[in-house]
Protein backbone atom coordinates (compact mmCIF):
# COMPACT_ATOMS: atom_id res chain seq x y z
CA UNK A 1 0.00 0.00 0.00
CA UNK A 2 1.82 3.97 -1.03
CA UNK A 3 2.55 5.57 2.00
CA UNK A 4 0.76 8.69 2.32
CA UNK A 5 3.61 11.06 0.82
CA UNK A 6 3.48 9.16 -2.46
CA UNK A 7 -0.09 10.03 -2.84
CA UNK A 8 0.73 13.31 -2.22
CA UNK A 9 3.50 13.33 -4.84
CA UNK A 10 1.34 11.26 -7.53
CA UNK A 11 -1.74 13.93 -6.59
CA UNK A 12 0.94 16.95 -7.36
CA UNK A 13 2.15 15.18 -10.74
CA UNK A 14 -1.11 15.06 -11.58
CA UNK A 15 -2.50 18.14 -10.93
CA UNK A 16 -0.04 19.46 -13.05
CA UNK A 17 -0.68 17.63 -15.88
CA UNK A 18 -4.86 17.77 -15.67
CA UNK A 19 -6.18 20.96 -13.59
CA UNK A 20 -7.63 23.00 -16.46
CA UNK A 21 -8.32 20.43 -18.77
CA UNK A 22 -11.00 18.53 -20.61
CA UNK A 23 -11.18 14.97 -19.69
CA UNK A 24 -13.30 12.05 -20.96
CA UNK A 25 -13.25 8.57 -19.30
CA UNK A 26 -13.09 6.33 -21.72
CA UNK A 27 -13.03 3.39 -19.03
CA UNK A 28 -13.91 2.42 -15.23
CA UNK A 29 -13.16 -1.05 -14.16
CA UNK A 30 -17.12 -2.41 -13.60
CA UNK A 31 -19.42 -0.21 -15.80
CA UNK A 32 -19.96 -1.95 -18.97
CA UNK A 33 -19.03 -1.31 -22.03
CA UNK A 34 -20.77 1.17 -24.62
CA UNK A 35 -21.80 2.58 -20.95
CA UNK A 36 -21.76 6.57 -21.12
CA UNK A 37 -19.47 8.05 -19.21
CA UNK A 38 -18.58 11.41 -17.46
CA UNK A 39 -16.15 14.01 -18.13
CA UNK A 40 -15.29 17.32 -17.99
CA UNK A 41 -12.97 19.72 -16.68
CA UNK A 42 -10.52 19.22 -14.24
CA UNK A 43 -11.05 21.37 -11.30
CA UNK A 44 -8.58 19.80 -8.79
CA UNK A 45 -6.42 16.95 -8.26
CA UNK A 46 -5.61 15.86 -4.31
CA UNK A 47 -4.87 13.29 -2.38
CA UNK A 48 -6.53 12.23 1.11
CA UNK A 49 -4.93 9.55 2.57
CA UNK A 50 -4.69 6.61 0.70
CA UNK A 51 -7.06 8.18 -1.85
CA UNK A 52 -6.58 9.85 -4.92
CA UNK A 53 -9.60 12.66 -5.79
CA UNK A 54 -9.77 13.81 -9.50
CA UNK A 55 -12.47 17.12 -9.05
CA UNK A 56 -14.21 17.70 -12.45
CA UNK A 57 -17.66 19.65 -13.87
CA UNK A 58 -19.25 18.45 -16.83
CA UNK A 59 -20.57 20.87 -19.52
CA UNK A 60 -23.26 21.75 -16.59
CA UNK A 61 -21.39 22.75 -13.82
CA UNK A 62 -22.13 19.52 -11.48
CA UNK A 63 -19.01 18.74 -9.88
CA UNK A 64 -17.81 15.08 -9.88
CA UNK A 65 -15.04 12.92 -8.29
CA UNK A 66 -13.22 10.40 -9.67
CA UNK A 67 -11.74 8.49 -6.70
CA UNK A 68 -8.83 5.68 -6.55
CA UNK A 69 -7.46 3.68 -4.19
CA UNK A 70 -4.38 2.53 -5.39
CA UNK A 71 -3.76 -0.70 -2.87
CA UNK A 72 -1.16 -2.65 -3.61
CA UNK A 73 -0.42 -2.98 -6.72
CA UNK A 74 -2.38 -0.19 -8.16
CA UNK A 75 -0.36 2.67 -10.04
CA UNK A 76 -0.90 5.64 -12.87
CA UNK A 77 0.63 5.74 -16.11
CA UNK A 78 0.75 8.63 -18.67
CA UNK A 79 1.17 8.14 -22.57
CA UNK A 80 1.28 9.85 -25.59
CA UNK A 81 -1.86 9.36 -27.59
CA UNK A 82 -1.49 6.10 -29.76
CA UNK A 83 1.42 5.11 -27.88
CA UNK A 84 2.07 1.29 -26.29
CA UNK A 85 0.72 0.80 -22.48
CA UNK A 86 3.53 -0.71 -20.64
CA UNK A 87 0.70 -3.48 -18.87
CA UNK A 88 -2.19 -5.50 -20.59
CA UNK A 89 -5.19 -4.00 -21.06
CA UNK A 90 -7.06 -6.44 -18.62
CA UNK A 91 -5.28 -4.40 -16.19
CA UNK A 92 -6.59 -1.08 -16.82
CA UNK A 93 -9.21 0.04 -13.94
CA UNK A 94 -9.29 3.77 -14.98
CA UNK A 95 -8.60 5.48 -18.46
CA UNK A 96 -9.48 8.73 -19.02
CA UNK A 97 -7.90 11.35 -21.73
CA UNK A 98 -7.52 14.36 -22.83
CA UNK A 99 -6.36 16.23 -26.17
CA UNK A 100 -2.95 15.53 -25.82
CA UNK A 101 -2.04 12.43 -23.48
CA UNK A 102 -3.95 9.20 -21.90
CA UNK A 103 -3.75 8.45 -18.55
CA UNK A 104 -4.49 4.63 -17.38
CA UNK A 105 -4.89 3.43 -14.14
CA UNK A 106 -4.04 0.05 -13.10
CA UNK A 107 -4.64 -2.82 -10.50
CA UNK A 108 -6.17 -0.08 -8.58
CA UNK A 109 -8.20 -1.61 -5.47
CA UNK A 110 -11.06 0.55 -6.07
CA UNK A 111 -12.28 3.39 -8.20
CA UNK A 112 -15.60 5.18 -8.65
CA UNK A 113 -17.03 8.76 -9.73
CA UNK A 114 -19.42 10.54 -7.00
CA UNK A 115 -20.86 13.27 -7.08
CA UNK A 116 -18.80 16.04 -5.28
CA UNK A 117 -21.20 16.78 -2.72
CA UNK A 118 -23.35 13.54 -2.36
CA UNK A 119 -23.69 10.59 0.44
CA UNK A 120 -20.69 8.59 -0.51
CA UNK A 121 -18.25 11.68 -0.56
CA UNK A 122 -19.24 12.83 2.79
CA UNK A 123 -19.08 8.86 3.84
CA UNK A 124 -15.53 8.95 3.04
CA UNK A 125 -14.57 11.94 4.61
CA UNK A 126 -16.15 10.53 7.96
CA UNK A 127 -14.21 6.96 7.59
CA UNK A 128 -11.43 8.75 6.94
CA UNK A 129 -9.10 10.24 10.08
CA UNK A 130 -7.03 13.74 9.50
CA UNK A 131 -4.80 13.39 6.35
CA UNK A 132 -1.26 14.03 8.65
CA UNK A 133 -0.46 15.71 5.49
CA UNK A 134 -3.14 18.50 5.53
CA UNK A 135 -2.89 21.83 6.19
CA UNK A 136 -3.76 21.40 9.73
CA UNK A 137 -3.97 18.63 12.04
CA UNK A 138 -5.10 18.11 15.78
CA UNK A 139 -2.46 15.53 16.70
CA UNK A 140 -3.69 15.72 20.35
CA UNK A 141 -7.41 14.96 19.63
CA UNK A 142 -5.93 11.46 18.21
CA UNK A 143 -5.07 9.29 21.48
CA UNK A 144 -8.76 9.98 21.89
CA UNK A 145 -9.94 8.62 18.39
CA UNK A 146 -8.19 5.59 18.76
CA UNK A 147 -9.46 4.45 21.78
CA UNK A 148 -12.92 5.27 20.55
CA UNK A 149 -12.36 3.10 17.39
CA UNK A 150 -9.98 0.21 18.53
CA UNK A 151 -9.81 -2.07 21.40
CA UNK A 152 -7.23 -1.66 24.26
CA UNK A 153 -5.61 -4.84 23.12
CA UNK A 154 -5.44 -3.78 19.48
CA UNK A 155 -1.57 -3.97 18.89
CA UNK A 156 0.40 -0.39 17.84
CA UNK A 157 1.14 -2.37 13.96
CA UNK A 158 -2.93 -2.28 13.74
CA UNK A 159 -3.39 1.26 15.57
CA UNK A 160 -0.47 2.98 12.83
CA UNK A 161 -2.02 1.81 9.99
CA UNK A 162 -5.63 2.10 10.92
CA UNK A 163 -6.86 5.13 8.65
CA UNK A 164 -9.79 6.13 10.23
CA UNK A 165 -7.60 7.41 13.20
CA UNK A 166 -5.14 9.07 11.42
CA UNK A 167 -4.41 8.82 7.16
CA UNK A 168 -1.28 8.52 5.63
CA UNK A 169 0.47 6.06 7.46
CA UNK A 170 2.07 2.94 5.23
CA UNK A 171 3.92 -0.19 6.30
CA UNK A 172 7.47 1.25 5.68
CA UNK A 173 6.51 4.27 7.55
CA UNK A 174 5.03 1.47 10.76
CA UNK A 175 7.88 -0.12 10.99
CA UNK A 176 10.43 3.06 11.68
CA UNK A 177 8.34 4.37 13.64
CA UNK A 178 8.47 2.25 16.17
CA UNK A 179 11.46 1.77 15.52
CA UNK A 180 12.27 5.41 16.37
CA UNK A 181 9.89 5.28 19.33
CA UNK A 182 11.63 2.31 20.62
CA UNK A 183 8.46 0.43 20.82
CA UNK A 184 7.97 -3.32 20.07
CA UNK A 185 5.60 -3.66 17.48
CA UNK A 186 2.78 -6.02 19.64
CA UNK A 187 2.18 -3.69 22.33
CA UNK A 188 -0.99 -3.08 23.11
CA UNK A 189 -2.67 0.53 22.89
CA UNK A 190 -4.03 0.02 25.98
CA UNK A 191 -0.69 -0.03 27.30
CA UNK A 192 0.53 2.84 25.43
CA UNK A 193 0.47 6.76 26.80
CA UNK A 194 -1.48 9.46 25.06
CA UNK A 195 1.66 11.62 24.97
CA UNK A 196 2.94 8.60 23.46
CA UNK A 197 0.84 8.39 20.83
CA UNK A 198 0.61 12.04 19.64
CA UNK A 199 4.67 11.84 19.74
CA UNK A 200 4.12 9.06 17.30
CA UNK A 201 1.84 10.84 15.19
CA UNK A 202 3.76 14.11 15.21
CA UNK A 203 6.99 11.90 13.84
CA UNK A 204 4.91 10.66 11.00
CA UNK A 205 4.16 14.08 9.73
CA UNK A 206 7.48 15.53 10.42
CA UNK A 207 8.69 12.35 8.43
CA UNK A 208 5.88 12.49 5.22
CA UNK A 209 6.47 15.71 4.51
CA UNK A 210 9.79 15.29 4.63
CA UNK A 211 9.68 13.10 1.89
CA UNK A 212 7.49 15.07 -0.55
CA UNK A 213 10.38 15.86 -2.34
CA UNK A 214 12.14 13.36 -4.78
CA UNK A 215 14.55 10.51 -4.08
CA UNK A 216 14.12 7.54 -1.78
CA UNK A 217 12.12 7.93 0.99
CA UNK A 218 14.32 8.41 4.24
CA UNK A 219 13.59 8.47 8.08
CA UNK A 220 17.16 8.35 8.59
CA UNK A 221 19.24 11.05 7.83
CA UNK A 222 23.04 10.28 8.93
CA UNK A 223 25.26 10.72 5.91
CA UNK A 224 27.16 7.68 6.68
CA UNK A 225 26.16 5.34 3.38
CA UNK A 226 24.76 3.35 5.41
CA UNK A 227 21.30 3.18 4.22
CA UNK A 228 17.94 5.27 4.06
CA UNK A 229 16.02 3.61 6.67
CA UNK A 230 16.36 2.32 9.99
CA UNK A 231 14.87 -1.31 9.63
CA UNK A 232 12.25 -1.92 6.98
CA UNK A 233 13.65 -3.89 4.12
CA UNK A 234 16.78 -5.09 6.29
CA UNK A 235 15.71 -8.31 7.72
CA UNK A 236 18.92 -10.35 9.95
CA UNK A 237 20.63 -7.57 9.14
CA UNK A 238 22.45 -5.41 11.97
CA UNK A 239 20.58 -2.79 14.07
CA UNK A 240 22.11 0.05 12.96
CA UNK A 241 22.14 1.54 16.41
CA UNK A 242 22.98 -1.47 18.75
CA UNK A 243 23.96 -4.23 15.81
CA UNK A 244 21.50 -6.65 16.95
CA UNK A 245 20.01 -8.82 14.11
CA UNK A 246 17.11 -7.00 13.28
CA UNK A 247 13.96 -9.37 13.01
CA UNK A 248 10.79 -9.80 11.07
CA UNK A 249 7.21 -11.51 11.12
CA UNK A 250 4.05 -10.91 9.65
CA UNK A 251 1.63 -9.27 12.35
CA UNK A 252 -1.35 -7.43 12.92
CA UNK A 253 -4.73 -7.94 11.74
CA UNK A 254 -3.90 -7.66 8.01
CA UNK A 255 -0.54 -9.98 8.88
CA UNK A 256 1.57 -7.18 7.26
CA UNK A 257 5.27 -7.66 7.38
CA UNK A 258 6.75 -6.17 10.66
CA UNK A 259 11.05 -5.11 10.92
CA UNK A 260 11.99 -4.18 14.35
CA UNK A 261 14.83 -4.66 16.53
CA UNK A 262 14.45 -6.56 19.66
CA UNK A 263 16.99 -4.97 21.60
CA UNK A 264 16.15 -1.19 20.61
CA UNK A 265 12.22 -1.70 21.00
CA UNK A 266 12.05 -5.08 23.02
CA UNK A 267 9.93 -8.03 22.61
CA UNK A 268 7.02 -7.07 24.87
CA UNK A 269 4.16 -8.71 23.49
CA UNK A 270 5.84 -10.69 20.57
Amino acid sequence: MPEGDTLHKLAKALQLRLQGQTIRLTHLRGVPPRTPLPGGRVESVTAEGKHLLIRFADEEGVAQVLRTHLGLWGGWHQYAPGEAWRKPARQAWVVLQTDGAVFVCFNAREVEVMSATGVRRQGLMARLGPDLLGAEVDLAALPARAREILPGEAPLVDVLLDQRIASGIGNVYKSELLFLLGLAPLTPLEAVSDETLVAAYALARDLLSRNLGYGPRTTRFESDGRGHLWVYGRRDAPCLKCGSAIHYARLGRDQRGTYWCPNCQGNAGM
